[in-house]
């Protein structure tokens, strides 16, 4: 008897990808990648997806808005229901629609990759193409998202500490608890 994929209730040894949630500078992309090599799995970036089929993630916002963006989200992430051996890395704010959230579950096991906001900013500080952080203040602004996303950080999946560790020791803790 077939389940649709939409409702079946997996246990964690039989689940199919990895989706890394957390703040922009957490390490989702470059962990991912190293996670995808380790599992054989393919990396498969949101933002990426979202860049090739739209329009650069800054243009979005400043022509269309931040909801309009999370709606692309929202779309793309439905699009990869079905999809199997893959490591997917979001969007820093896709956890902002609970909606994502049960998509995110049922594509595969989550992950929150954890950091603190100054480990955050150590890590971007030097990107410009974070529409978020366009401020006078972006520690401050750092700081900001992250408590408001923190408690939807943590409901998203698995809590995994990245300060003071580099991407393959946590691919490698990622890796230790997605085989178990």
């Amino acid at each position: 008897m077939m389940k649709s994929k939409k409702t079946l209730k997996i246990m964690p040894k039989e689940y199919k990808n990895i989706i890394l949630t957390g703040m922009m500078g957490s390490g989702k992309s470059t962990v991912g990648k190293e996670l995808a090599n380790l599992l054989g799995y393919s990396f498969v970036d949101l933002d990426e997806i979202i860049e090739k089929k739209y329009d650069k993630i800054s243009n979005i916002f400043t022509k269309k808005g931040e909801p309009y963006f999370r709606e692309l989200e929202t779309k793309e992430i439905k699009e990869l229901i079905g999809k199997e051996k893959i490591v997917l890395s979001t969007g820093g704010g896709i956890i902002l629609k609970e909606k994502n959230i049960e998509i995110l579950k049922q594509l595969g096991k989550v992950y929150f990759l954890s950091a603190q906001s100054e480990t955050i900013y150590q890590r971007i500080k030097n990107q410009q193409h974070r529409p978020l952080l366009n401020t006078d203040n972006p520690k401050k602004s750092i700081e900001e998202i992250l408590s408001k996303r923190l408690e939807k950080y943590e409901k998203s999946g698995e809590k995994i500490i990245t300060d003071n560790k580099c991407a393959k020791e946590i691919a490698g803790e990622i890796y230790e608890k997605f085989m178990r």
